[in-house]
């Protein structure tokens, strides 16, 4: 059986079985798991790997070993009750290996309220599936493991290794790929998940929090004009953000950015000052946001917002004299790229012409994710997944049916054109 027909005949078993790959998305999305309550979506999918004949590891994040490594976060929620999961699939061998890499927690869907359906109901209207996780990112997991498991029903075996990371705790670190990286399970090359709008990705961008402190002078209720507010001073670090951004978006290019709009958000997000109503603050404090392009170092956009903030606050009679005080706080992740060039992507794209009969869009992904520890760590990585950016986090969160199907079809595809494929029913 040549490539082709291998492939013919694993995209037929797969539209053959969309019941069963909405039934399986559906399935995890009813189990709630938010970060640092991973252990029962954990537990089910080995379970669902050992029925399949899948085999499994599944093991507890050693906190002190992990932080050994310097690509390790400090984790705010302890890993104890958290497992790691990772599948599984030995070679026939004389093929390259792959490695397929998703997140299983989900942040809190918030007020039941706001959602059109019950967020782990998972409810399928039209060709839409809604629920917490179906874009961020259960959709891509369930059409990974729903590829390896339905080309292993048809009848093949890969020729090179699979490995299917089941992660924890991506929503505040990327420990739980490293943990998975550490413990072995690397390969020739790599899928990232996350949703990508069926486009293939081979950059993502990167993210940065920071803080700012503003000094006022607090006087009486009756002598405000002695006093000078915290917030109006803080307001104005607001408007210095503001322009940065403008600036940003007009002078920063990538090939793969065409419009750096949403890749490059810079904005305030917390703004908290006084203690009282009648009394003037004498300090706030905000923290913000900024997106960072492929190339960009933390140190290098830190330094970049805290010389603009400072420069203007010098243009300012108050500011000049009482500036800011600016920190790099929070969340800090590089972006990352590979080359349109290399094997693993243009393995990809072949595969998605091959079960899709159509050109992909090769664009960058507007968002921090995993693949960054991933291309850290030596293991070629390229972001493509079912979902759309534009639902992550948000209220009634959805996928589109049609593409978690055409999604497994491409991955099951890559398998074939990257890992080899061999007929053994």
């Amino acid at each position: 059986m040549n490539k082709k027909e291998i492939i013919e005949k694993i995209v037929s078993k797969i539209d053959e079985s969309k019941n069963e790959i909405i039934k399986f998305l559906q399935e995890i999305i009813r189990i709630p798991s938010i970060t640092g309550q991973e252990k029962d979506i954990q537990e089910f999918i080995a379970s669902q790997l050992k029925e399949w004949g899948i085999n499994y590891d599944m093991w507890i994040i050693n906190e002190n070993e992990l932080l050994k490594s310097p690509l390790a976060e400090k984790p705010k929620i302890p890993y104890k009750n958290r497992p790691m999961l990772t599948g599984i699939v030995k070679g026939a061998g004389g093929g390259k290996s792959l490695l397929f890499n998703g997140h299983v927690d989900v942040i809190p869907p918030g007020p039941k309220e706001s959602w059109k359906y019950d967020p782990f109901e998972a409810v399928v209207e039209e060709d839409y599936l809604y629920g917490r996780g179906a874009s961020d990112m259960k959709s891509g997991i369930a059409a990974y493991t729903m590829a390896v498991k339905l080309i292993l029903d048809a009848g093949f075996k890969p020729k090179g290794d699979i490995y299917m990371h089941y992660v924890i705790d991506e929503e505040y670190t990327s420990n739980g790929t490293l943990a998975a990286l550490l413990r072995g399970y690397k390969a020739d090359g790599a899928i990232n998940a996350e949703a990508s709008d069926m486009e293939i990705q081979p950059a993502v961008s990167g993210s940065m929090w920071f803080t700012v402190e503003v000094k006022g002078k607090t006087a009486s209720m009756s002598r405000i004009w002695k006093g000078v507010n915290a917030i109006e001073q803080a307001y104005k670090v607001y408007e210095a953000v503001k322009k940065l951004y403008e600036i940003r978006i007009k002078e920063k290019k990538h090939p793969l950015y065409p419009d750096p709009k949403g890749v490059l958000a810079l904005f305030i997000g917390i703004l908290n000052a006084g203690t009282y109503p009648s009394a003037i603050p004498d300090k706030a404090v905000l923290k913000g946001r900024m997106g960072l392009l492929p190339g960009e170092t933390i140190e290098s956009a830190f330094n970049e917002l805290k010389d603009f903030i400072l420069n203007y606050s010098k243009t300012d009679p108050w500011l000049r004299f009482n500036p800011p005080i600016i920190r790099q706080e929070g969340y800090a992740g590089e972006g990352a790229e590979i080359s349109v060039q290399h094997p693993v992507v243009q393995s990809l794209i072949n595969s998605y012409r091959a079960a899709l009969n159509m050109d992909p869009i090769i664009k960058g992904h507007e968002g921090a994710t995993d693949m960054r520890i991933l291309m850290k760590m030596g293991v070629p990585t390229v972001c493509f997944g079912p979902g759309t950016i534009t639902q992550m986090h948000a209220y009634n969160e959805r996928v589109k049916v049609s593409d978690v199907i055409r999604a497994t079809k491409v991955m099951a595809t890559m398998i074939v054109e990257w890992c080899g494929c061999e007929y053994v029913k």
